[in-house]
């Protein structure tokens, strides 16, 4: 194993999504701005008495996402507990409240956090109607917020940021559902299943019994990643081979989850009328995830140890139809979007390569991004970036002709501050509280030790970062983790979205400020390294104290 199956994965990975930029970029714009419905979308409109003609203020747009999520959440509990009455039940038993509770706000939050074996614990009628719904929604909702920041920032003297729920309908009628079902039916020709056939029990070359799962897969495995979801049918996610069946099947779904969000600039400098806005932020999210790719690459190709210096390479909890790079490339992807589906272990990664996953969250998950929170994610880090560049020349700051106040750069600061406070302070209650602490470390942690510490803070990353992703490691079926980290997800996805919110209201009522000599060109290679930079310091500041506690140290013995 070397260098070149990275190197040339990486350039086919950037040759597909260079290709699909452009067209697909304006496409988006054009959903999010068209005057024009399509019928079907204005007969939804009426069954749900909205008027798709009438704009709301940011407040109205910010209770439209919280009582429609509020609303997803309740469904999807309901639906669990009373799934032994449902067709299609498989005879399986409704999963507990905890659980219920853990895996509504999961799904409903973008996240996707599974704390229990899907195909043992959930029937066909809670995959439809539950949680494939809301990986179509929740999808559409990040899309809308991200959609209303930058009608913030192209709006002038204007007290409204456009229409939620044209905005969620538009997001999954015209852009969400056609792409799943043209990527469903490429992931049916790779090999993926799509049946409601139940378990089938068949007897095994040695004789033995097994229980063989079927399900309609391919259909979830398409907006699963298109939509940055990654809650898998299978308990193994993208390594089990009904998912995931070959090596060009695992760079398709590569692919899609990376296209939407890259994307997402193009998008951006479209409806800005300034497509070099659109390639400065293309271009520090590619940096970012070339660079990050890179480095867990390395890790695992130079894995320490007896076994992987015979191996090769790090291979323990890889797939070998993927290899290192394919797994690499994969995990990278996953984490520095926010969809948190895997085709190889990350417990099993090296001290190192495991941090990298975490690092991916850590940053934010911006490069780039989750389906439509990694573009507003990394706007609001471009106001600080301005902010900054502003104290040190000493005037005033601008991002796209709108002035940085106290009350823009005040809720760019909460929005930051939001995900590590709930991440650290969620880690430090499952070993301060001695409770809690005694009941994680005899319970969940199968690793004890540093290890142990690192599958605890990796749970709270994932979470607070709505990804979902988990060292396998950790049990977190337990009443304490199914409840800490539901509330990560729940106040991880809308306190953020809230400050987005408010942002975009703050910049619309603005007017434009005229460009001056003194303004900083934020389109330029200087501001996308400071905007690069500000990102790894503002991670670095936050992160590395708790990190040295764990896969940094674990690394170091």
């Amino acid at each position: 194993m070397g260098w070149l199956p990275a190197v040339l994965t990486l350039a086919t990975l950037a040759l597909i999504l260079a290709v699909a930029y452009r067209p697909l970029g304006d496409y988006l714009a054009w959903v999010y701005t068209s005057p024009k419905d399509a019928r079907a979308e204005r007969g939804l409109y009426r069954l749900i008495g909205v008027d798709p003609a009438s704009a709301q203020t940011w407040q109205a747009y910010a209770r439209s996402v919280l009582a429609f999520s509020l609303v997803g959440v309740l469904a999807v509990y309901v639906i669990q507990r009373v799934q032994q009455w449902l067709p299609w039940s498989l005879g399986l038993p409704a999963p507990g409240e905890a659980l219920s509770f853990n895996t509504a706000i999961s799904f409903v939050t973008n996240t996707n956090w599974q704390s229990y074996s899907p195909e043992l614990t959930l029937g066909y009628t809670v995959q439809f109607a539950a949680l494939a719904v809301q990986n179509f929604v929740s999808a559409a909702v990040g899309l809308a917020v991200a959609v209303a920041l930058v009608r913030g920032l192209a709006y002038r003297r204007s007290g409204t940021i456009g229409n939620f729920w044209v905005d969620l309908t538009r997001g999954t009628v015209r852009l969400l559902l056609p792409l799943s079902i043209v990527a469903a039916i490429v992931l049916l020709a790779g090999g993926v299943i799509q049946n409601v056939a139940g378990f089938t029990q068949v007897t095994t070359v040695a004789g033995a019994a097994q229980s063989i799962p079927g399900g309609p897969v391919a259909s979830q495995e398409a907006i699963k990643l298109l939509g940055t979801n990654g809650g898998g049918f299978f308990n193994a996610n993208s390594a089990h081979p009904f998912e995931n069946p070959t090596g060009w099947t695992n760079l398709f779904e590569v692919v899609l989850m990376l296209i939407i969000p890259f994307s997402l600039p193009r998008t951006f400098g479209t409806m800005l009328g300034d497509k070099r806005q659109g390639y400065a932020i293309l271009a520090a999210m590619g940096i970012l995830f070339v660079g990050s790719t890179l480095a867990l690459t390395s890790f695992e190709l130079a894995g320490r140890g007896t076994a992987p210096e015979l191996a090769g390479a790090a291979l323990e909890g890889k797939e070998m139809r993927f290899g290192i790079v394919g797994s690499t490339i994969f995990g990278s992807t996953s984490t520095l979007t926010s969809t948190g589906a895997v085709d190889s272990m990350h417990d099993s990664y090296t001290a190192l390569g495991g941090m990298m996953p975490m690092l991916n969250m850590m940053l934010g998950e911006l490069a780039p991004g989750g389906v439509g929170s990694g573009l507003y994610g990394i706007l609001v880090i471009a106001v600080l970036a301005v902010f900054i560049a502003g104290l040190l020349v000493g005037r005033t700051p601008e991002y796209l002709g709108k002035k940085i106040g106290p009350r823009e750069i005040k809720l760019a600061s909460i929005y930051i501050l939001v995900t590590p406070i709930l991440v650290l302070v969620g880690t430090a209650l499952s070993f301060a509280i001695p409770a809690v602490r005694e009941d994680v470390t005899t319970t969940s942690i199968w690793n004890p030790g540093i290890h142990g510490f690192s599958e605890v803070l990796y749970a709270f990353t994932s979470a607070a970062n709505n990804n979902g992703s988990a060292f396998a490691g950790l049990t977190a079926n337990t009443p304490w983790l199914n409840t800490a980290l539901g509330v990560a997800m729940l106040l991880g996805r809308f306190v953020p979205i809230v400050l987005v919110l408010a942002l975009a209201g703050s910049f619309a009522a603005q007017d434009k400020v005229p460009a001056t000599a003194g303004t900083l060109p934020t389109h330029r290679p200087l501001f996308v390294g400071l905007l690069i930079g500000v990102i790894v310091i503002v991670t670095a500041l936050t992160y590395f104290p708790v990190l040295a506690l764990g896969p940094l140290a674990e690394g170091l013995i």
